[in-house]
């Protein structure tokens, strides 16, 4: 099989991974003459995934062979696909030759067990080694780490990576037990926690070594992510949003990435056979970030009780269903309330609830101020006091706000898969 023939199977296998953002990398580059690569202009897009995912970086695996039998992954022992295997040089060739051709700005690296954890672990951590040791290259490196190899590999790959993750894949330990059996959750949060340490040794380091007049490389610079599976057991979104909440707080993770499950061939009979709507993973990307910059527990998020128990409306964004559900709390002052109210109100963002404050110092918030700050009028004005606008003159109860903001029908069973593969064939010019 020859790398072309290797790279549209690795590629495409990779695809299912979406913890491959290049935020918070380091910037650095060639313009001084030496190395190659740069990791300076993070989110450019050069080419299109096969379902119609933008991509900037070489996202690939080392290989599909692997000797755990997860339910969910389409690479598992068990699963009846094409095998690929690319060696160490092959994967390093690749990436400087992507990068030449000015297709990627980087490397994401993941890969199936092959033989144990410490093996495969070596392996791709060989490939990083090489890529800034013996190319001296410059771009950003995305390590996808296995949480039963050793704690020392682990280290060593942040020595090389500017981002480490470990894909912690379902919410539950009794998920883990039923769809994972090889794996084991205590171990992936344990591997994180070392990570953790590292991260802080390694600003602890950095500071010390400052003082001294000296430069000290940071260690996981762009720190460390994971991904769980939305969908592919029975877990409801409070389960999901408690464990990401506390692997934010526990562990410092940068990111948590939510991936819709989606229907694979030969499936396990474990598995559901319709795939959760996407809409389902916008909605917690959205919690998510309302319980990172928006002072949001989950419990406020996820209702205790209703139709929806345990789960975010599919309807509406969480922060409009929270303010829905708790009409006795508004309307908010605009010119009085304090941020952390402000941040509650739909259609304010953090940016946006900032400029307020420091407006309101100088002068009384009007309508026209918040048109000029280009706040979502429509969402906001049902929520808010100003100088000039009192809701009580809207007339309009939680129902009829709920009929005025939630979509059409259809736009809810929108085929999103079906636009991927559209976005995708317009690309290769196929349409």
């Amino acid at each position: 099989m020859n790398p072309s023939q290797k790279l549209e199977i690795l590629a495409d296998a990779a695809k299912y991974d979406a913890s491959c953002a290049s935020s918070g990398a380091k910037r650095r580059d060639s313009s001084d003459g030496k190395g190659i690569g740069s990791a300076g202009g993070s989110g450019i897009c050069h080419s299109y995934a096969p379902d119609g995912r933008c991509i900037s970086l070489l996202k690939i695996l080392l290989t599909n062979v692997c000797i755990y039998d997860c339910h969910y992954c389409i690479n598992r022992r068990s699963s009846d696909v094409k095998r690929a295997r690319f060696t160490p040089e092959e994967a390093i060739q690749l990436t400087l030759d992507f990068y030449k051709r000015n297709y990627i700005e980087g490397l994401f690296l993941s890969s199936g067990i092959v033989r144990n954890a410490d093996y495969t672990m070596e392996q791709v951590i060989r490939v990083a080694r090489e890529l800034r040791e013996v190319h001296d290259f410059r771009g950003y490196i995305h390590l996808k780490t296995i949480p039963e190899a050793s704690q020392e590999l682990i280290e060593e790959a942040g020595k090389y990576a500017d981002r480490i993750s470990i894909n912690i894949e379902l919410p539950s330990a009794e998920s883990v037990r039923e769809l994972a059996p090889e794996k084991d959750l205590h171990r992936t949060q344990e591997a994180m926690g070392g990570i953790r340490r590292r991260i802080e040794e390694g600003r602890e380091e950095k500071q010390d070594r400052k003082k001294r007049g000296r430069n000290v490389p940071k260690v996981y610079a762009a720190g460390q992510s994971t991904q769980m599976i939305v969908g592919a057991d029975r877990s409801d979104d409070a389960t999901i949003l408690q464990r990401s909440d506390l692997l934010y707080r526990s562990y410092r993770l940068n990111r948590v990435y939510y991936s819709a499950f989606s229907p694979i061939p030969a499936p396990s009979t474990l598995l559901p056979l319709k795939a959760p709507p996407l809409v389902r993973e916008h909605r917690l990307y959205q919690a998510d970030w309302l319980l990172r910059f928006y002072g949001f527990d989950v419990g406020e998020l996820t209702p205790g009780e209703g139709k929806e128990k345990g789960n975010l409306d599919l309807d509406l964004d969480p922060k409009l269903a929270w303010a829905l559900r708790h009409r006795d709390r508004f309307p908010i002052d605009l010119n009085r309330s304090p941020r952390e109210q402000l941040l509650r109100v739909p259609g304010l963002g953090v940016r946006n609830t900032d400029r307020i404050l420091r407006v309101r110092r100088c002068t009384s918030i009007r309508l026209d101020d918040l048109a000029k700050l280009r706040v979502n009028l429509k969402k906001c004005l049902p929520f808010i006091v100003t100088t000039d606008h009192n809701p009580a003159r809207l007339g309009l109860d939680s129902d009829r706000l709920r009929a005025r903001f939630s979509p059409p029908p259809k736009q809810l069973e929108f085929d999103f898969t079906e636009a991927r593969q559209t976005v995708a064939s317009a690309v290769t010019g196929e349409v």
